[in-house]
């Protein structure tokens, strides 16, 4: 298989080829039936390194793979933070944790949400409103169009969901720098 170096379409081939590899060598080994495989994107390409955020590039694929059922699509709105929580539900490990992740699987229709930042900003995307959260505390809501993502600033602010996704930050924060994230 030949690639041109620099290409972003031959780094996706070649993404495609060393999985498809991958498994097909794990394949002839004896764990291989008691192996459950997640394989997940960090990012789109494009899309770090920007101040501002564009929702479309923030949609990543990630693969449960082996788990020994019928394969499934989910095409709901999630985070990378809900993968391991809905792998755990999967495999119906029960479990205690104080981390925001949520089995997708368990989460009620309308509540799903996701976590989406870059260097400069963080924010909240539920439903098809999109809360950011800027430096120097400023705040600003999108509506996101369901067919391109682009965003369209609201002249409205639902304070609740401000209240949220500062929430979720924050106490995110807090719980890192006091070593409350840690493994025991």
């Amino acid at each position: 298989m030949i690639f041109r170096k620099g290409d972003r379409n031959a780094a996706v081939k070649y993404t495609d080829y060393a999985l498809g590899k991958f498994i097909n060598d794990a394949k002839k080994k004896p764990w291989f039936k008691n192996t459950v495989f997640v394989i997940v994107a960090d990012h789109c390409a494009s899309s770090t390194g920007k101040w501002e955020i564009n929702i479309a590039k923030h949609h990543i694929p990630a693969i449960i793979y082996n788990l020994n059922q019928k394969p499934e699509e989910i095409n709901r709105l999630t985070s990378q933070i809900d993968l391991m929580p809905s792998l755990f539900g999967y495999l119906n490990w029960t479990y205690t944790t104080s981390l925001y992740g949520k089995d997708i699987n368990k989460t009620k229709v309308g509540e799903e949400r996701a976590f989406i930042g870059n260097y400069r900003t963080l924010g909240l995307l539920r439903n098809d409103l999109f809360t950011k959260l800027m430096t120097e505390k400023r705040v600003k809501q999108f509506t996101v169009s369901p067919t391109d993502k682009s965003l369209q600033e609201v002249n409205f602010k639902n304070e609740d969901l401000v209240s949220e996704t500062i929430s979720y930050y924050q106490t995110a924060s807090e719980r890192f720098k006091n070593g409350k994230m840690k493994s025991k």
